[in-house]
């Protein structure tokens, strides 16, 4: 079967339509990048005589926002930390956190994003079910604003509802899924995240796969740039029909566990059943439980490279997880306002 979910000419898509979740195919669909959220209004620090003459470093006035889970050695959401108990470096320079909310109430936007390809067929039943759940646990709770956009990829992907809080909506969406060939995984997280990143508010991916990508035009890393630009943390739930390492795609896992570490998210492997009930009462229970930080970066080394690394530190007994980095500004952009790469994201 030929592949209709991309073309040179841009991306397409199928796409639900409105609250009816009725399916119709959009043609030449483009999701060209959108670049960054905000304009960035900044001034350049001039380096003292204390630095050398050939580092670039910066004062920005966007506030880059962080979402950050904490844990104990013994696995434990910590919940109850202050301010002062975190530590954030931007490139190495530790910052002022100028914005701290703890257990945030920001709105939640969740893309789900079901894998629907051959493999699955024998269980996706079963998964359907454990999403109805969590789909109505998501919405029992929390912020009355909270959405859910819901996705499936095969050799292609398919937008089946656009973000609601319609149960009836995404219940009606869910019993027309079908196990079809093909994996484009990296396809369906890019995106995803081109969808959310103008968007405000928490913003989480939850894919449900059994394996690795197989015919995506994108690759893991546009799929990771994308969700990074977007500040989407990436949740894996990998449903494990083969428990023993023969026949298990261990490179597909490595990738997913990847994403999720590099955007603060984490994998998820249940078997099926109540092993997938659980990993989204898991991953609901993180989601309420983050710590939101922001900061200005303030006296930040540039260099070439646009990505920023971050690095949020706790008291030693504690695991924090946040995203890496996000793409700001490169020491050749600086102060030349046509060419800056505006911090993002914000919101």
């Amino acid at each position: 079967m030929g592949r209709s979910g991309w073309k040179e000419s841009g991306t397409t898509m199928r796409r639900g339509l409105g609250e009816e979740g009725v399916r119709s195919q959009e043609s030449g669909v483009r999701r060209a990048a959108k670049g960054t959220c905000a304009t960035t209004l900044g001034i350049l620090v001039l380096c003292g005589a204390a630095f050398a003459q050939d580092t670039t470093f910066r004062v920005d006035v966007n506030l880059v926002r962080v979402l950050a889970t904490v844990k104990n050695s013994s696995g434990a959401l910590v919940g109850n930390l202050s301010k002062e108990d975190f530590k954030l470096f931007d490139n190495g320079a530790l910052q002022q956190i100028a914005f701290f909310e703890r257990r945030t109430e920001q709105p939640l936007l969740v893309s789900l994003l079901i894998d629907n390809s051959g493999s699955t067929a024998k269980d996706l039943k079963y998964e359907i079910e454990s999403v109805n759940r969590f789909i109505h646990a998501l919405f029992g709770e929390g912020n009355p604003k909270d959405a859910l956009a819901l996705y499936t990829f095969n050799y292609e992907v398919r937008l089946l509802a656009n973000f609601t809080r319609s149960p009836i909506t995404l219940e009606h969406a869910l019993r027309g899924i079908k196990g079809e060939a093909g994996t484009s995984l990296y396809d369906a997280i890019w995106l995803a995240s081109h969808e959310l990143e103008s968007r405000e508010g928490r913003k989480v991916i939850v894919v449900v796969t059994d394996g690795g990508d197989t015919t995506s035009s994108k690759d893991f890393h546009a799929a990771l740039k994308a969700a990074q630009l977007a500040d989407a943390v990436i949740y894996s739930v990998l449903v494990m029909p083969i428990t023993n390492d023969a026949g298990r795609n261990i490179g597909g896992e490595n990738a997913l566990t990847t994403l999720g570490l590099r955007t603060g998210g984490r994998v998820f492997s249940p078997n099926l059943g109540p092993g997938i009930d659980r990993a989204f009462t898991d991953i609901l229970r993180e989601l309420r439980t983050q710590y939101s930080l922001g900061f200005y970066p303030h006296n930040v080394p540039l260099n070439a490279d646009p990505f920023h690394k971050l690095e949020i530190k706790a008291p030693a007994d504690l695991r924090v997880s946040a995203r890496n980095g996000y793409y700001g500004e490169t020491e050749h952009s600086a102060g030349h306002s046509g060419a800056r790469i505006p911090v993002v994201p914000k919101f």
